[in-house]
């Protein structure tokens, strides 16, 4: 595990500002510890997203003759070897411990705070660091399970308190988001004037509904999620094709993204994900020179023949970008030999996915078209931002809460389901089951952090997993500890 101490390294915008050059009594300065925990978890690592979602039935691996242990992985062989085991772990574990020490180092500005302003924000950004931890703690629980809970910089003492149970941390994640509302700001994050874009009191609500539905407390879950709701600050963007690309970023649907920018220049300081391995490795983009991606995380055959059974249209657009040999392993299917028109390897936007040898469909989630990219930027996706949770994902943990049996205060989970299926043009259903939601979700959700998977999961459905060949079973549900870190912590092997 990656180990900070707190005086180590503090990120600032674009460099580094060693904790002993602070002057903690200028309280106008206590953002930059906060900034640094927002760039802990914006600089994700390209592996996080793939690995966390590789192993649900709507996508694959792809990648072929490329990283073979990640594909093993989406057929549910593992090897704890890995090097991407090891390496989104020190990810995680090395977000947890910064965030932990930024939290630490805005205590110490509050310490000699005076003004009832500082105090209040002091508060406040100490709120946001723990909705950051609350985050970063989770993806790992769900991920292995049991793991080490890091709550302060003092690493020594928290290895010896030993592994949590995931439900212990979920429980913590859940308390710890408790702890976090009061002193949140009561807006949406594209509301927030002083870190634009930044966590809020309904960030936390939202990750603490995620933990309790791990948890099956479904009552917490409607009753959380029945918060954001009933507060009326949030609806989903009109336009499910465009949320995924610039023109969503920082809409009203979005709870919580990972925010990055080219600042509109076409040279010079950028931050950016690596949306490469979403990529296809041949392209003619509508723009000359934008850059192709590794082929890596493809849609899979069993997601599209869904969505083409549902008569979706707008979400498979979006979800799913097709290459000529994608169709026609479709058409090879004799129940599909005819495809609406729409299915084709030119997007809205015009670029042309052409065949690759890694795999025959791309994710169209984490595409942005060549014509949005900043003119001289030619990176895949350079400058897009990540959408973590958003408000369709609420408005469906809460039918499913209700069909599980709670109770509700924000509708009906028929009225929650079509409010999600309206948007793209999906005619109304009635008597809303489970199974109802858990179809939505998939085809409002693929692609997106693993949600497929992790509900799967959760509701012990394993056939659904045992897929194109697959066949899983309960022991696969987490990943083993990373061999490297077995080696150096007091993890347990079984």
């Amino acid at each position: 595990m990656v180990v900070f101490s707190c005086t180590d390294k503090l990120e600032e915008n674009d460099g580094q500002l060693a904790a002993g050059d602070l002057d903690f009594t200028i309280s106008d300065d206590m953002v930059l510890p906060l900034i640094g925990g927002y760039s802990a978890v914006y600089s994700r690592g390209w592996e996080d997203p793939l690995l966390i979602g590789v192993r649900g039935d709507d996508v694959n691996a792809g990648g072929l003759g490329d990283q073979p242990q990640f594909a093993d992985t989406d057929l549910f062989i593992y090897d704890n070897g890995f090097w991407m085991y090891n390496q989104i772990w020190e990810n995680f574990y090395g977000d947890i411990v910064r965030i932990v020490s930024s939290r630490e180092t805005i205590q110490s500005y509050k310490d000699f705070a005076v003004e009832d302003e500082d105090l209040d924000k002091a508060d406040q950004y100490m709120a946001e660091c723990k909705v950051l931890s609350g985050f970063t703690h989770f993806q790992m629980s769900r991920l292995w399970g049991d793991i080490f809970i890091i709550g302060t910089s003092d690493i020594t003492a928290e290895l010896d308190k030993g592994v949590k149970t995931k439900a212990e941390v979920m429980q913590y994640i859940s308390d710890l988001m408790d702890e976090a509302i009061p002193f949140l700001p009561d807006a949406r994050p594209n509301e927030r004037q002083d870190v634009s874009g930044g966590v809020t009191k309904y960030t936390a609500l939202a990750i603490k509904a995620l933990a309790n539905l791990e948890l099956e407390n479904y009552q917490a879950v409607a009753d959380v999620t029945g918060e954001i709701i009933n507060s009326s600050k949030f609806n989903l963007y009109p336009d499910f094709y465009d949320l995924f690309k610039k023109e969503g970023e920082r809409s009203n649907e979005n709870l919580f993204e990972l925010q990055y920018s080219d600042y509109g220049t076409e040279s010079g300081a950028e931050n950016s994900h690596e949306y490469g391995p979403f990529g296809p490795s041949n392209w003619t983009p509508v723009v000359a020179g934008a850059s192709e991606g590794w082929g890596f995380y493809e849609p899979s055959l069993k997601f599209i023949k869904f969505m083409l059974d549902r008569g979706e249209t707008t979400r498979l657009i979006t979800s799913v970008n097709f290459t000529p040999r994608g169709i026609a392993e479709i058409t090879s299917d004799p129940a599909y030999a005819t495809l609406p028109s729409f299915v084709s390897n030119v997007t809205p936007d015009g670029d042309i996915f052409n065949d690759y040898s890694r795999a025959k469909f791309a994710s169209g989630k984490h595409y942005l078209p060549s014509i949005d990219l900043t003119p001289g930027r030619t990176r895949y996706g350079s400058g897009k931002n990540l959408i973590v949770i958003r408000y369709a994902e609420i408005l469906l943990m809460y039918a499913e809460a209700l069909t599980q049996g709670a109770s509700g205060s924000a509708g009906s989970a028929d009225q929650a389901v079509n409010t999600v299926r309206a948007r793209v043009g999906m005619p109304a259903l009635s008597g809303v089951t489970t199974d109802d939601v858990m179809d939505e979700k998939f085809a409002e959700l693929a692609m997106e952090w693993g949600v497929r998977y992790f509900d799967m999961i959760r509701l012990n459905k394993y056939e659904e997993l045992s897929y194109e060949g697959r066949t899983f079973t309960a022991e696969d549900e987490l990943l083993p500890y990373p061999q490297a870190q077995l080696d150096l912590l007091p993890l347990d092997n079984n």
